[in-house]
């Protein structure tokens, strides 16, 4: 049990320092782009001695390492700065970070339970004309960007059929105003990552089917269902649990690019907006949160496992 922990330790550890190398390269990143974030505030027609002005109200003169170890040192302390046009980080965040959640939170439900229930089916009956189906199918939902799947989407069920709506009107609460302006942006999420995790799925209980345990439990005559659920699922459990927490970096990432293509009320606007504004604290911030909830998830699914492999030690 103290090895255990101390191995979940280490883990946490190394993950804590490569967030900080992740955050670090993006001080470095967006100070690498072309362009200042003072005469992007100030706008083409600002002078030099304007813009000069701004950088050091902004504390752009000052060394980038020195930046963002200041920065650092107030995230530690729950104050995320200020963007260079003068609003709070914590505010823009509060109140656009619900939204992503929400939407990368739906997708994941609808990858959890697609890919249990189809890889399981897959896995028990490969033969079946659903398993012939899923074979070339779950290769090409996992291909797919989401961007592009984003845009067929909006071009079939909103163009052609118009059975749903193609962009995303806010209300006063920030979040859509009506529960099917989320179905495009959640399926254009969720698409790829259940194809990717049905395929993971499938896998996962094939190896557990030729486990003597289970072939014994299929020999004395145990339903179908009880093979699975006692006997095939927690032996594929670690394997699956790890697949749905890589998903879940790649739906908070491709939620930033979604949220662009249905003009989602999320941080994807955010970041796009310090971009361009070359706006590392808010870049850093976004990314900070993301990568936060993502380590959420890996510890998580670490302790899924290590509960896994204990069942069956």
């Amino acid at each position: 049990m103290a090895g255990g922990l101390s191995r979940f330790a280490r883990l946490l550890v190394r993950r804590v320092v490569l967030l900080f190398a992740l955050l670090a390269a993006v001080f470095v990143a967006v100070e690498l782009l072309p362009g200042s974030g003072a005469r992007a505030v100030l706008g083409r027609e600002a002078s030099d001695a304007e813009v000069a002005a701004k950088e050091r109200e902004l504390g752009l003169d000052r060394p980038v390492a020195v930046r963002f170890v200041s920065w650092l040192s107030g995230v530690l302390t729950g104050d995320f700065g200020s963007t260079a046009r003068g609003r709070p980080i914590g505010s823009l965040l509060a109140g656009a970070f619900p939204q992503t959640l929400l939407l990368g939170g739906l997708a994941l439900l609808l990858t959890v339970a697609g890919s249990l229930l189809l890889g399981a089916w897959w896995a028990l009956r490969p033969g079946s004309t659903a398993g012939r189906v899923l074979q070339p199918g779950s290769s090409v939902a996992a291909a797919l960007p989401e961007f592009v799947l984003a845009v067929l989407l909006v071009a079939v069920f909103s163009l052609l059929l118009g059975w749903l709506p193609a962009v995303t009107v806010s209300g006063r609460s920030g979040f859509p105003v009506r529960a099917d302006m989320l179905v495009l942006p959640v399926l254009a999420l969720a698409v790829p990552q259940l194809g990717w995790n049905v395929r993971v799925v499938r896998a996962a209980l094939a190896d557990a089917a030729r486990e003597p345990h289970v072939e014994t439990a299929v020999l004395d005559g145990l339903p179908e269902r009880v093979v699975l659920l006692r006997h095939m699922l927690p032996f594929a459990l670690p394997t699956v649990v790890a697949g749905f927490a890589t998903s879940v970096g790649m739906l908070l990432g491709g939620a930033l690019v979604v949220e662009a293509v249905f003009n989602y009320p999320g941080v994807g606007a955010l970041l796009a907006g310090s971009v361009a504004d070359r706006d590392a604290a808010l870049v850093a911030a976004v990314v900070a949160l993301t990568a936060v909830s993502v380590l959420a998830m890996l510890a998580v699914a670490d302790a899924v496992r290590a509960w896994a492999v204990r069942g069956r030690a």
